[in-house]
C-alpha cells in the first residue's frame, strides 16, 4: 500500500513540478498524495494531518501544499469554536507569508496581504483602523496585484468610518475615493475586453469548454467589480454632496492648483456630481487647462459653454476633445461625458449621437447602451400617434438595456432592472392581440428613427 502510495506521489509531482531536494523525503511524498487526494474530494478533515506533516516538514516540496492547504485551513475556521478561530486564522495568515516565501512565482506582495487583511476581517480580528492601515499598505505596496473586489470595498469603507468618527479628514476620503473607483474601472475594462474578445464565438456558438469558463470568470468578476462600485459610491454617499466638495476644493485650491492629479480628479469629480454651477469648477478647469490641456480639459470648457448658452461652442470642444484623443477606451469616455452633459440639457437626439460615438470607439462601453435606453425610454410620449405606438418604444429601450449588461456585466445588476422595467411598459399581450400587430412591424417617425418588431403571439 504504502509503495502504491509513493507511486502517487511521483506521478502527482511530475505534473504539479517538484521544487527542491524535499521531494526526496518519501514520507513527506505519501502525505503528499495522501492529503491532496483527501483535499480533491472536500474531505478536509481527514486532510489535515497528512497536509501538516508536509507543511511543516517540507514547506518548500510542492505549490499544492498552499493551494490545498487554503483550503483545509479555511474549513478549519468555518468548522472551529470561537475559541480556536484565532488559532486557524492566525495559521491561514501564516501560510500565506510561507507561500510567499516560498513560492513567490505563484502569489505576489499584494495578494498576501489583502488575503491577510480579509482573513482579519472576516474573523473580527481588527477593527477599521487595523483594516485600513494594512489595506492602504498593502495598496501602496503593490496596487496592480490589489484586485479583490471585496479588499477594495473594505478599503474605502473603514476609512469612511474612520472619517466618521472624526479621525480621517475628508480629502483622505476623496483620495481614496478616486484611486479605489479608478482601481475598478481598469480592472474591469481589462475584463470586459476579453469578454468582447469571446462574445462573438459565443453567439455563434463555436467558444471551446475553456473558452467557456473563462467566459464564466470574466462574466463573474466583472459584475462582483459593478456590485462594489455601487456599494462604494453609496458609501461615499452625501459626502460628496456639491456642499462638502466645494468648501473643500475651495480651501485646498491655492496649495493644490500646481498638483496635476489633484486638480484633475476634483474637477472630474464635480463634474460627475453636476456641482458645475459653481465658479470653482471654471478655476479647477483653467488650472487643469494651464497644467494638461488634454482632451478632456476640452470637455469640461465644452461644458462651461454649453451652461452659458453657447451651443455651437460647446460642440466644438466636444469635437475638438475628440479628435485630439488616440486611446480608445479614453475616447469612448469621453464621448459618453459628452452624451451625458447633452442628456442633462435635454438634447436627446446629440446625446444619442454622442453615445454611439463611445460604442465606436469601444464596445464594451456598457454605460452608453443604458444612456440610449433611457433616451428613447423618456421619448415614449413624442414618438407614436397611438398608445400602442408610444409604448412600441420599450421594446427598443430594454433591448438597449440588455445590450449593456451583456457587454459590461459589472452594469448587470441596472442593466437587468431597467430591462425589466422598460418591458413591463410595452404593451402587453392582451394589446398586441386586440390590436392585430403581431409579427409586424412600427417604425418611429420622431428622433429616435428605425423601427421595431412586434413579437409574435
Amino acid at each position: 500500500m504504502k509503495s502504491k502510495l509513493y507511486f502517487t506521489a511521483i506521478m502527482f509531482l511530475g505534473m504539479m513540478g517538484v521544487s527542491n531536494a524535499q521531494a526526496q523525503n518519501p514520507e513527506c511524498m505519501t502525505n503528499l498524495s495522501i492529503f491532496s487526494e483527501h483535499a480533491k474530494v472536500k474531505n478536509y478533515e481527514a486532510a489535515y494531518e497528512p497536509w501538516k506533516m508536509v507543511y511543516e516538514t517540507c514547506p518548500q516540496l510542492n505549490n499544492a501544499i498552499y493551494v490545498y492547504g487554503e483550503r483545509i485551513l479555511k474549513d478549519k475556521i468555518d468548522k472551529a469554536a470561537d475559541a480556536d478561530k484565532t488559532k486557524f486564522a492566525n495559521d491561514l495568515m501564516g501560510l500565506y507569508d510561507n507561500k510567499l516565501k516560498h513560492f513567490a512565482s505563484k502569489t505576489s506582495l499584494g495578494e498576501t496581504e489583502v488575503d491577510k487583511a480579509l482573513v482579519m476581517y472576516d474573523n473580527k480580528m481588527a477593527d477599521d483602523a487595523k483594516m485600513y492601515s494594512m489595506l492602504s499598505d498593502a495598496y501602496t505596496k503593490d496596487k496592480d496585484n490589489f484586485k479583490s473586489p471585496k479588499a477594495l470595498y473594505i478599503y474605502f469603507s473603514s476609512l469612511v468610518d474612520l472619517h466618521k468618527a472624526g479621525s480621517k479628514d475628508l480629502q483622505e476620503v476623496f483620495d481614496v475615493y478616486d484611486e479605489v473607483t479608478e482601481k475598478i474601472e481598469s480592472e474591469n475594462e481589462q475584463l470586459t475586453g476579453k469578454i468582447a474578445k469571446l462574445l462573438p464565438k459565443e453567439e455563434a456558438g463555436t467558444l471551446t469548454s475553456k473558452e467557456k469558463s473563462r467566459l464564466k470568470a470574466y462574466n463573474s468578476y466583472s459584475g462582483a467589480y459593478g456590485k462594489i462600485a455601487g456599494s462604494i459610491d453609496s458609501k461615499l454617499g452625501p459626502l460628496a454632496d456639491c456642499s462638502n466638495l466645494i468648501p473643500l476644493y475651495e480651501k485646498s485650491f491655492e496649495e493644490k492648483k500646481g498638483d496635476v492629479v489633484w486638480v484633475k480628479r476634483a474637477v472630474g469629480l464635480m463634474f460627475n456630481k453636476e456641482c458645475t454651477d459653481d465658479p470653482l469648477f471654471q478655476k479647477l478647469f483653467e488650472a487643469q487647462l494651464a497644467l494638461d490641456p488634454s482632451a478632456d480639459a476640452y470637455v469640461y470648457g465644452g461644458t462651461l459653454k454649453m451652461k452659458n448658452g453657447d451651443s455651437s461652442g460647446a460642440l466644438a470642444d466636444f469635437d475638438k476633445a475628440l479628435s485630439l484623443e488616440t486611446n480608445n477606451e479614453k475616447k469612448s469616455k469621453i464621448a459618453y461625458k459628452v452624451a451625458v452633459i447633452n442628456k442633462r440639457k435635454g438634447s436627446k437626439s446629440t446625446a444619442r449621437k454622442y453615445a454611439q460615438k463611445a460604442i465606436d470607439a469601444n464596445p464594451s462601453n456598457g454605460r452608453a447602451y443604458l444612456l440610449i435606453a433611457n433616451l428613447y425610454a423618456t421619448s415614449a410620449n413624442s414618438c407614436g400617434t397611438s398608445a400602442f405606438e408610444k409604448r412600441a418604444i420599450y421594446w427598443k429601450a430594454a433591448d438597449m438595456a440588455r445590450k449593456a449588461g451583456r457587454v459590461d456585466p459589472s452594469l448587470s445588476g441596472s442593466s437587468s432592472q431597467a430591462a425589466t422595467s422598460y418591458s413591463s411598459k410595452a404593451p402587453s399581450k392582451e394589446m398586441i392581440f386586440s390590436s392585430g400587430m403581431a409579427g409586424k412591424t412600427v417604425t418611429f417617425n420622431c428622433w429616435v428613427g428605425g423601427s421595431v418588431k412586434v413579437p409574435s403571439l
